[in-house]
């Protein structure tokens, strides 16, 4: 049971991130939009700073599982397929995947100001690019491991910013999809390396 409050506490805590920004977070809110009361969340979290810290593990764990529906075949074909899934599933018109997107962009953007964010933010930043740089590994196995993290930042970070571009109205979400699938072309044809 106390799985299951705390569950959605976070999910809680994730749409009102999304409605409001991490400054619009209040825990009475909170409480109210959970169905707890705001003694629990402090129980579970102890303070602002902990609600934070948990909902962005509980946003990257939720993100795990819907781009888990990724091919996962040692064709070549299967294995560029599954990195170009891995970045198209961010880019889904599905109010979970908005949802955290708009989240994991409110943390980042307060990280600037709240340094206690910056050592979690960073730590899931590089198990994502650790995640892709191995994605990319496997489509382009004689490539460096430099080559491959420094591919796999930018392709993750042009994908942060096309998100916000897509979520804020400056881009459609089809040329969102257009621009990293072909940064994903780019970066496999400029490792000068043959794909798998």
């Amino acid at each position: 049971m106390a799985t299951d409050r705390r569950t959605a506490i976070l999910a809680g805590a994730a749409r009102l991130i999304a409605r409001r920004g991490v400054r619009g977070l209040r825990v009475e809110e909170l409480a109210a939009e959970a169905g707890v009361s705001a003694a629990l969340i402090y129980y579970h979290f102890t303070d602002r700073a902990g609600i934070l810290l948990r909902t962005l593990e509980f946003i990257s764990e939720r993100a795990e599982r819907y781009t888990a529906e990724r091919c996962g075949g040692s064709a070549p074909a299967c294995r560029r397929r599954e990195l170009e899934q891995s970045f198209l599933l961010e880019l889904q018109d599905l109010p979970e995947v908005r949802e955290n997107s708009i989240a994991w962009g409110e943390l980042r953007a307060s990280a600037v100001f709240d340094p206690a964010l910056r050592g979690d933010l960073a730590e899931a930043g590089t198990a994502w690019t650790r995640e892709v740089a191995g994605l990319l590994g496997a489509v382009l196995p004689g490539a460096s491991a430099t080559a491959l993290a420094e591919s796999a930042e930018r392709l993750t970070a042009l994908l942060e910013g096309l998100s916000m571009r897509w979520l804020s109205g400056v881009l459609s979400l089809e040329h969102a999809q257009e621009l990293i699938m072909e940064a994903i072309a780019v970066e496999i044809g400029r490792s000068g390396v043959l794909p798998a």
